[in-house]
């Protein structure tokens, strides 16, 4: 693999975590119009909202199936198109079951392209032989603001939810196709190429998949699943509360209550922007404790904060903590299983959707049993709890894979 396919296969995948901040912050944020479009009543609509993670863990079970007889690559060239098509579904359908069936495609399709872009990104990782997957999450991030730029634009303007989709999806979904010409799986353990990437025209497993150097177990992969599903409790929790929490608890005003969110959003991009030279200078244990206990003092700030000002910096804190945990997650299962790191991101990407399913109730129902300001202390002590697993990150291993020095791709831009 030269240098300069590397380079491609980078900024390709760049590109596809980028759309995928579109999409999603696309759908996410206009879902009071999308209830207004098919009628869907308060009670039913956590259904629909339930549904689409849960479909999307199955893609992501499907996924790992699926890469054991074609690459990552193909999985994510297709399914990329069909979640920007079933976001454009959801915006030109009028029946209930319209939105069903979109809502239903997009979860599947969700699945199986967030797992494969991440197995992508690891492989990459390991044949650069640095830490490059934060980046990959901070183009995510960067779309994601895109896309909620985009979705407050047609609120404004009033635009239907058909007029908001179609011009983004008819830009993106060509780009996502012409820049699938140059993903690569990068190097599997073996410091080989996978079979199939060099145009052998072979369905080749993805990076890693069936190389010697760490058979997936389990009990192995767990710490780092529930350090997944702590994150990911956070991130809902600031994505479903942050607004009501400012707006109920602390007394801000209905303009100002919807600043924590966007400012979450901004400073996850700047820490993730900048999280690869972290862990490149002091190693990921290092990074992803001093994110969890940013991310947990983010928490207690926003518990006790006594007005909506404190409350934001508490917020502020979260992005800057939380934004590292995800993506040093996946890189950690890619090192802890060389031989099989393709299931081992499949299998890790569930707990994102187990972590966004359970963290909204959680707080909920803690808020309204108890207080919000306590229920603020509950994902504060499961953002502790990744400083017990921390080690799973580490340490930084000096070869990867069973026993092979780490491939001299370290000058590669």
């Amino acid at each position: 693999m030269t240098d300069a396919g590397l380079r491609h296969g980078r900024a390709s995948l760049g590109l596809s975590f980028g759309v995928q901040g579109v999409a999603f912050a696309l759908l996410v944020t206009r879902i009071p119009a999308i209830q207004d479009q098919y009628g869907i009543s308060d009670g039913l609509l956590p259904v629909f909202l339930a549904a689409v993670p849960i479909l999307a863990g199955a893609g992501s079970v499907a996924t790992e199936k699926v890469v054991a007889r074609v690459r990552p690559s193909v999985v994510l060239r297709w399914a990329q198109p069909l979640v920007l098509l079933a976001l454009l579904g959801v915006g030109a359908g009028r029946e209930l079951w319209h939105a069903a069936v979109a809502l239903g495609v997009f979860g599947l399709a969700v699945g199986a392209l967030d797992a494969s872009m991440n197995m992508l990104g690891v492989s990459l990782q390991r044949a650069y032989g640095r830490s490059i997957m934060t980046g990959f999450h901070a183009a995510f991030s960067l779309g994601g603001i895109a896309g909620a730029t985009l979705a407050w634009a047609g609120a404004r303007w009033e635009l239907s939810l058909l007029a908001s989709y179609l011009p983004v999806v008819a830009v993106l979904l060509p780009a996502a196709l012409v820049g699938s010409r140059w993903y690569t799986e990068g190097k599997g353990a073996e410091g080989k190429l996978p079979e199939g990437t060099e145009g052998s025209g072979g369905a080749g497993a993805g990076a890693g998949s069936g190389s010697a150097g760490g058979a997936l177990s389990f009990k192995l992969l767990l710490p780092l699943c529930l350090i997944m599903t702590f994150a990911y409790i956070g991130d809902s929790t600031v994505s479903n509360w942050s607004a009501k929490y400012l707006q109920d608890v602390l007394g801000s005003s209905e303009q100002l209550a919807t600043v924590p969110y966007n400012v979450y959003m901004v400073t996850t991009l700047l820490g993730r922007a900048v999280g690869d030279l972290g862990v490149r200078r002091f190693g990921a244990v290092a990074v992803v404790r001093g994110g969890s206990l940013l991310a947990a003092g983010g928490f207690a700030v926003v518990a006790v904060a006594p007005g909506a000002w404190v409350g934001m910096l508490g917020f502020t804190m979260l992005g800057l903590g939380l934004c590292v945990i995800v993506p040093q997650t996946f890189a950690a299962a890619g090192r802890m299983f060389p031989g099989d790191s393709d299931a081992a991101v499949a299998r890790l990407n569930i707990f994102n959707y187990v972590g966004f399913l359970v963290g909204s109730p959680l707080v909920g129902a803690l808020g309204d049993a108890w207080s919000y300001r306590g229920a603020m202390l509950v994902p504060m002590v499961l953002v502790l709890a990744t400083l017990v697993y921390a080690r799973a990150f580490g340490p930084e291993p000096a070869r990867y894979g069973g026993g092979h020095e780490r491939p001299r791709t370290a000058d590669v831009g």
